[in-house]
């Protein structure tokens, strides 16, 4: 098969891969019908965050079960099914209270398993997938080609925004900003849209996002960032800050926004992968009672009620994907994304 390989910085290869296969009863060989690049995976990309050896690279895809091991117990040949970006196996202690991301067990597309063996990565033709009861969800039947973007939004961008803005206490009654403007920034807009939020305000300074974010829901659009930024939103909102804020970068620059952002007594959803220098200023958090909360995004536990309403289609994140590519062009895929030509990008075999 072919796969996409990260050899260094911006130096994506679509290259021959080894055919997977069963190894273990609990696999399963998927057959990708659509994958994307994760504003996460920049980070490899640039060389923020560099493995020590070329792997394999991407955790976001949607496929049809190609072949189970023999423990596979959920899951059948034929079966379209989404994988969330992590591998769990939904039966440790950590996957029964709902946070599979720090399963026993937990693995990730593109590294090792325990025993060494290389993990495939979402951006190529078949994924074998380990512990595949635990991790993947299958749908009712076959979706239409319609609804494979909004189904793939499920593996992460979606339900991450969707965790932010849990974490954040988002809902009624509950005026909510968003820090951050890509993909998972833009759905975390549409998850607090979803969970009744009175007011949602997001920070943008690109016309296409900004797009985007109105078309999710958001009532106001701030362009400026950072203190002026912040300072923005408080003359908004009469000197308020805002109840809930959705931090979705990860940086220092997102965070400080964040904290200057939301009102005494608020909270914090955090999302954002961090790549150091975001840590959270205690002495401000315990003066204004400001509550953080917030991580990984578990996204197995979510993807039941979040599915259901995709299906039904009540709930559509696909506008994300602005930007749709053959797979065989991946490396252009990241290009578009690195250079903010695209907010996120869509692979089709």
């Amino acid at each position: 098969m072919r796969a996409a390989m990260w050899y260094g910085p911006r130096d994506i290869r679509w290259e021959e891969r080894p055919d997977p296969a069963i190894q273990l009863p609990g696999d399963a060989i998927v057959r990708v019908v659509a994958a994307c690049v994760c504003g996460s995976d920049l980070w490899t990309y640039r060389g923020a965050r560099p493995p020590a050896d070329p792997h394999p690279i991407g955790h976001e895809f949607v496929g049809v079960v190609e072949e189970a091991g023999a423990g596979v117990r959920t899951l059948s040949p034929g079966d379209f099914v989404i994988s969330p970006f992590s591998i769990s196996d939904g039966t440790c202690a950590h996957c029964r209270r709902g946070i599979t991301t720090s399963c026993e067990q937990t693995q990730w597309y593109g590294g090792t398993d325990p025993d060494g063996r290389t993990l495939d990565g979402g951006q190529g033709r078949y994924v074998r997938v380990p512990l595949a009861d635990g991790t993947l969800v299958a749908t009712p039947g076959l979706p239409d080609t319609g609804q494979i973007p909004a189904l793939l939004a499920l593996s992460d961008v979606l339900v991450t925004g969707h965790h932010a803005a849990v974490s954040a206490g988002a809902g009624p009654g509950r005026t909510v900003a968003v820090v951050g403007d890509g993909a998972v920034g833009l759905c975390a807009v549409l998850a607090a849209v979803r969970l009744g939020a009175d007011r949602v305000i997001a920070f943008s300074s690109h016309a296409d996002r900004q797009e985007v974010a109105t078309r999710f829901g958001a009532a106001d659009i701030i362009a400026a960032r950072g203190d002026e930024g912040a300072a923005a939103l408080h003359d908004l909102l009469a000197g308020e800050g805002a109840d809930s804020v959705l931090e979705c970068v990860g940086n220092k620059e997102s965070m400080a926004q964040a904290v200057a952002s939301v009102r005494p007594g608020g909270r914090i959803g955090y999302v954002g992968v961090p790549l150091g220098g975001a840590e959270l200023p205690i002495k401000t958090m315990f003066d204004d009672n400001i509550a953080v909360a917030g991580g990984v995004a578990p996204v197995r536990p979510y993807l039941p009620e979040l599915l259901a309403e995709v299906l039904a289609g009540k709930l559509d994140a696909s506008a994300v994907f602005d930007l749709h590519l053959p797979m065989e062009q991946v490396a252009e895929a990241y290009a578009a994304m690195d250079e903010r030509r695209s907010i996120k990008t869509l692979l089709w075999p």
